[in-house]
């Protein structure tokens, strides 16, 4: 039965082999390129965070932080950032460890900020939140084709509203 299975994988091996030597993207690459993401994250206001957002996310990018359907686009997201950076000036996305597979990295980040008024209808009054957030881009030809997240909100309100 186990010569079966190391047969099998041998085959999946054999099958794998000519598209990843197609792929002349390094795991750096990849990262680097995710990179740019978290750099527009903690620099909203800035220009050149954007525009090198804009040369690593692909035009058809996708956002996708539910199942609703209703994913945001480039221009979409980028709008969301640009109001982020008003409302939380400080706002800092952090990346603390990213895993590469394939076309594929996952990150695991750390965002922090201080809202100057209310945050999804809660009001801090100058409290900040610091919250745990996992991404998943895929990235092809270099460029970051679509990516699914999940942040802690409901965590950050509660730390806002001091509970």
């Amino acid at each position: 039965m186990m010569n079966i299975f190391k047969k099998i994988f041998a085959l999946l091996m054999v099958a794998a082999l000519p598209m990843m030597a197609m792929s002349n993207v390094s795991a750096a690459d990849n990262k680097a390129t995710t990179q740019t993401f978290y750099d527009l994250l903690s620099n909203p206001g800035s220009a050149a965070a954007v525009k090198n957002f804009n040369t690593h996310i692909a035009d058809d990018w996708e956002s996708i932080g539910n199942y609703s359907g209703k994913n945001k686009s480039k221009e979409a997201f980028l709008g969301q950032i640009g109001f982020f950076s008003k409302l939380i000036p400080n706002l800092k996305w952090e990346p603390q460890e990213m895993i590469e597979s394939g076309n594929r990295v996952v990150v695991r980040s750390r965002a922090t900020g201080t809202p100057t008024g209310p945050l999804f209808g809660v009001d801090g009054k100058g409290k900040s939140f610091d919250i745990l957030t996992i991404d998943i881009h895929t990235i092809e030809n270099g460029k970051i084709v679509k990516t699914y997240h999940v942040e802690d909100w409901s965590g950050a309100l509660g730390q806002l509203k001091g509970k």
